[in-house]
């Protein structure tokens, strides 16, 4: 018989590979080992020193020795140290039930409320993420029959763009993809990580798939902050399959994304959340937060509408706000309208990016359209985010020579005059005289006749052969001898010479005297089906 070095269980010597290989569950020997050939069962057999454990060492050593031979060590320094298999014998004694030591569960408890600690830590939009595909609330791309979610579902995720405004849920669908998919799962962010640590993470990604077969998905967090040199770096380990990206990224990726990398990747556009999508999102968190904060009649549903509302379809926002009221419900003597006016809204604008583009467009074309409200509030609107008062003034001298034109040759000045103003005064008086311009571009007659005219020209000149036409020998200039003599300028006819200043002269090319690139009419002739015209 040998004690199993495992389990450390009696079992015969012949056994004990099969023993070890079921997991120490077969083979056992409970009760006393079987006599010696002798008849002698107070002797234990003798076994290979490898099969015995610490334990049956020291029985079988202490039994051959009854005290101090003359093999045994002096007493001395070598005497006081103690052994390994004494020091193991320490160890075990401290051994905890489900036997791990005294170290492991130490070390497990205290990760444990270490994880607790970072868990209660984070804010309430970190603890309410979905922890499940069909708990995210807004996105058709990951319901039922979503795009998305089919690939999820047949474990044939390809690297994508998730493309999406703040609080649509990008991060929480990239994470749930790695949970689905039972892949690894590597965040990174733009900001933080360099081209080194990427090229890292890709031997470490391919040497995961080389030994386990396990895929290694690379969520990269703001990926239109990365350069273009760093986002070459994910070319080859991507188009090999050697690892999933799924970048998000709040602009345009059209214009942020490498093109090389977008071929790569397949775009989705995630939507923005409705109010009704927020709103759940809020009751679910505030269910979720019923044992920490006590029930206070002020957090109801018509403050959860006035949350969302104000959270503009950004889930974080709505999560961040609500937790914040929820603060101040707790304050004696509160009302709704003291914690209305303590949350601040968070516009959804930004200055470098596609609301800023957005905005002005809508501005822009609310002033051609003619309707001053609209004009006014996106004006607002810019003003209060921030956007620089010289860039819309800018536009707007545009607007005077693009819109209302030959209408109403005065607009240009105004609007001229506007920029100086806003220059020299600056915000936020010079707000009074953007508003004044604004008005005065909605309200003017429209012409684009100039505008239409010069978009014809540029139009001919993409031609074969129109850029290059010859300018007429009348019309070029002399400024030597040489060029007299040659005949430029001979027979040009000086119009102020002539009554009324009209001559017989051609000033165009000789093969484009038949075009015309001004047209009659100040705008279109086409007619909105919409509309009801009277009939003439």
């Amino acid at each position: 018989m040998v004690d199993c070095p495992i389990c450390g269980k009696s079992v015969k010597e012949v056994n004990i590979n099969g023993h070890i290989d079921s997991g120490c569950e077969k083979y056992l020997e409970e009760d006393s080992p079987p006599a010696t050939q002798n008849g002698d069962q107070s002797k234990p057999e003798k076994v290979a020193a490898f099969f015995q454990t610490p334990a049956a060492k020291r029985t079988l050593s202490s039994a051959g020795t009854n005290g101090p031979s003359a093999s045994s060590p002096a007493p001395g320094r070598n005497a006081a140290k103690p052994s390994p298999a004494s020091a193991n014998a320490a160890k075990r004694s401290f051994e905890s039930r489900d036997g791990g030591s005294v170290e492991e569960a130490a070390s497990s408890i205290t990760k444990k409320y270490k994880t607790a600690n970072f868990a209660n830590a984070a804010p309430l939009a970190e603890r309410m993420r979905p922890k499940a595909l069909d708990e995210v609330c807004g996105q058709e791309l990951v319901g039922p029959s979503g795009v998305l979610r089919g690939l999820i579902e047949q474990d044939r995720v390809p690297s994508m763009i998730l493309w999406g405004g703040p609080g649509t849920g990008k991060t929480t669908i990239a994470r749930l993809i790695a949970h689905t998919a039972g892949t690894r799962f590597v965040k990174i962010n733009s900001t933080s990580s360099g081209v080194a640590e990427c090229k890292k993470l890709f031997a470490e990604a391919r040497n995961e798939l080389g030994l386990t077969g396990r895929k290694t998905i690379i969520f990269c967090d703001e990926i239109h902050r990365f350069s273009k040199s760093q986002q070459d770096v994910f070319l080859g380990p991507v188009e090999a399959g050697q690892v999933t990206l799924i970048g998000a990224t709040t602009e345009n990726p059209s214009f942020k994304v490498v093109n090389a990398l977008l071929s790569r990747c397949r775009t989705f556009t995630l939507s923005k959340l409705e109010d009704e999508d927020v709103i759940t999102i809020l009751k679910r968190a505030l269910k979720a937060e019923s044992s920490t904060y006590a029930p206070s009649p002020l957090i109801d549903d018509d403050l959860l509408k006035y949350l969302s509302a104000f959270a503009d379809g950004d889930a974080r926002t709505a999560l961040n706000l609500l937790e914040l009221a929820m603060d101040l419900s707790q304050r004696p003597s509160i009302t709704k309208d003291e914690i209305k006016k303590s949350l601040t809204q968070t516009l959804v604008y930004d200055r470098a990016g596609d609301q800023h583009y957005d905005t002005i467009s809508a501005f822009h074309k609310s002033v051609r359209g003619s309707d001053a409200d609209a004009a006014l509030y996106y004006l607002a609107r810019m003003l209060q985010s921030g956007e620089d008062p010289l860039y819309i003034a800018r536009r707007m001298i545009v607007i005077a020579s693009e819109d209302v034109g030959l209408a109403d040759n005065s607009l240009l000045s105004l609007a001229t005059a506007a920029y100086a103003a806003a220059e020299k005064i600056g915000m936020p008086e010079c707000r009074i005289n953007l508003a004044h311009c604004a008005v005065a571009l909605s309200l003017a007659p429209k012409s684009t006749r100039a505008y239409r005219g010069l978009g014809a020209a540029m139009k001919a000149l993409r031609e074969p052969g129109v850029a290059g036409l010859p300018v007429p020998v009348h019309l070029r200039n002399a400024p030597t001898r040489l060029m007299k003599e040659m005949g430029y300028g001979k027979e040009y006819k000086y119009n102020p010479d002539f009554a009324g200043g009209k001559v017989a002269q051609e000033y165009l090319p000789e093969q484009l005297q038949t075009r015309r690139f001004l047209e009659e009419w100040d705008l279109g002739t086409e007619l909105d089906s919409e509309l009801q015209y009277e009939q003439g």
